[in-house]
């Protein structure tokens, strides 16, 4: 994996960031509950910060801000706005300019976007001029004067991880249920707030990282894997919990959080979603009856595909056997029938599983953002191998949506399944990133049920979607989490 430095550093200051801080003025304007400490588990911590001073305060030519910026267009403009913002802010303090990097602008490399692929040119080519790298989001606001006052407050040259601290309050599914028996004893942190790595700490890392393999090859929750990554079973460092890293505003915030659901204009028209549902015979009498009752009459055009024709609901049948994982086939089966006369042209294709709960409004506002003539997926984004190389995707449960330029993109390249049972999302996004179409995250998808996530995570979302009926009524999942108090009114 090659990391490529896009920034020249003269005498510590960053010559492209000072172009940046001019071209702020030019910029338009974009278009677009803190868990309390229990307990006394982190005394020890708390008087060791207050034992040392800093040898001096540093100014913020001492920071590195790495904005965790996407490939997409949409997304590389919202980064490019952010380090903007932040340089100007940093000219009116006066008080030093900081390097402000945008992630996927540091390698070709897609993977980077689970951090620690990151850290060891991070470490090596910023780390000799930086005391701490600051990580936010595209939509996290930072108060840089607020943000050197928490700073100073530890000793720069120790190993520190600091931000707002989520937990699991029952084990999860998609922390592989670690933790089971006290979930909440683990903290990791809010990416919204924004989060802080000592370089001292980095340098650690990035060792480690030049010389360890990973315990798993997949990267399913970022967030998480990389505070267990550091805290290496209890051998590295814990999340220190910092009340100033804010999603919701306060007095006393140095960072803070927009949303993840942007306000670019009118949404897409209704008729330009085209929603495939994968199902099965099995299925027809569980599970389709809840997409019926909740989400279906949002979508303009949607079809059901199946193993057998039903005219009750009505399906399609693509003409291939139910399988029992992967449905790769049906899924290319789906593709080419999108861009086939069979049914109405639409700009985007969402492919969904018949226990995928999900807000088609939202999306439809989500989606205005993006430009359907360019080649993208979104959805969330899980990834294989990618300390190294590897792949990403969009994780099939909670939805995938495919750009009309994508699908037309895929097909013609002829990459295709290596068996039907193949796993489709994992087979689409190794084809994806080997035609560097970006494959696309956002927060507001989830593989798995609400209560496997952080209740601090979600409860502020305008979640898009939801992800199985276990243990759970759909329904009730559907209304609660997914459901506009307009839509409500109109039933």
């Amino acid at each position: 994996m090659e990391i490529v430095s896009r920034h020249s550093l003269v005498n510590g200051i960053n010559l492209p960031a000072m172009f940046l801080l001019w071209a702020a003025v030019l910029l338009p304007p974009g278009a677009f509950a803190e868990d309390r400490r229990t307990g006394h588990a982190h005394a020890a911590e708390q008087q060791e910060r207050h034992q040392h001073s800093v040898q001096g305060p540093f100014g913020l030519e001492r920071v590195a801000f790495v904005i965790q910026s996407q490939r997409s267009s949409y997304h590389a403009r919202r980064g490019s706005q952010r380090r903007a913002e932040i340089l100007q802010q940093a000219a009116e303090l006066a008080q030093g300019l900081p390097l402000v990097l945008l992630l996927h602008e540091l390698s070709d490399y897609d993977g980077i976007w689970s951090i620690l692929p990151a850290l060891p040119h991070l470490s090596s080519t910023y780390g000799p001029s930086a005391s701490w790298f600051v990580f936010l989001q595209e939509e996290t606001r930072v108060t840089l004067a607020a943000l050197l006052q928490v700073l100073h407050r530890y000793e720069e040259q120790k190993e520190w991880f600091l931000g707002k601290r989520l937990h699991d309050n029952e084990a999860s599914i998609i922390h592989h249920y670690a933790f089971s028996e006290d979930p909440a004893s683990f903290g990791y942190p809010d990416p919204g707030a924004g989060w802080a790595l000592s370089t001292a700490l980095l340098h650690r890392l990035a060792e480690r990282l030049q010389h360890e393999h990973l315990k798993s090859d997949f990267t399913i929750d970022w967030k998480h894997e990389l505070a267990l990554y550091i805290w290496d079973e209890g051998n590295g460092r814990k999340l220190t919990p910092v009340p100033e890293f804010c999603t919701t505003a306060r007095d006393s915030c140095a960072t803070t959080f927009t949303s993840y659901l942007p306000d670019c204009g009118d949404p897409v028209s209704k008729e330009d979603l085209f929603v495939a549902v994968k199902t099965c015979q099995k299925f027809h009498a569980q599970r389709v009856p809840v997409v019926k009752a909740t989400w279906e009459e949002e979508a303009a055009l949607l079809e059901y595909y199946s193993d057998v024709w039903d005219a009750s609901i009505p399906t399609v049948n693509l003409g291939l056997p139910n399988t029992d994982r992967g449905h790769c086939g049906k899924t290319f089966a789906i593709l080419r029938r999108f861009l086939s006369p069979a049914v109405p042209r639409a700009d985007w294709l969402l492919v969904v599983d018949d226990d995928t709960l999900i807000s088609l409004p939202r999306l439809r506002r989500l989606l205005s953002c993006y430009d359907p003539r360019e080649a993208l997926s979104l959805g969330e984004k899980y990834g294989y191998g990618l300390v190294h190389s590897g792949y990403s995707y969009t994780t099939g449960g909670a939805g995938m949506v495919l750009s009309r330029a994508a699908v037309s993109r895929l097909l013609s390249s002829g990459c295709s399944c290596y068996s039907d049972e193949a796993p489709d999302d994992m087979v689409l996004g190794r084809c994806l990133t080997s035609l560097r179409v970006p494959v696309t995250h956002s927060p507001l998808f989830h593989q798995a049920r609400p209560e496997d996530y952080a209740e601090a995570l979600i409860s502020p979302q305008e979640a898009i979607s939801f992800h199985k009926h276990w243990n759970v009524d759909p329904v009730a999942v559907y209304r609660h989490w997914l459901q506009d108090a307009q839509q409500r009114d109109e039933l």
